[in-house]
């Protein structure tokens, strides 16, 4: 447990230092994420996007485990 949240805190920490160019990339912008933008409501939910992270974050909680 321990480890988890210093890594946690690692990542919150770089994700700030960083956050300029982590806006340039092209996450929430991704082919499958969908967005319904009509006059007055819009409806934005990123599956493709969370589907990338949560594959990214077990690959690096499996390899912490190892």
């Amino acid at each position: 447990m321990n480890r988890l949240l210093i890594v946690a805190g690692l990542a919150l920490l770089f994700t700030g230092l960083f956050w300029s160019k982590f806006r340039g990339l092209p996450l929430f912008r991704l082919p499958g994420d969908l967005v319904i933008d009509r006059p007055g409501f819009k409806f934005f939910f990123p599956i493709t996007t969370m589907l990338l992270l949560s594959a990214v974050l077990s690959i690096v909680l499996w390899l912490l485990r190892r």
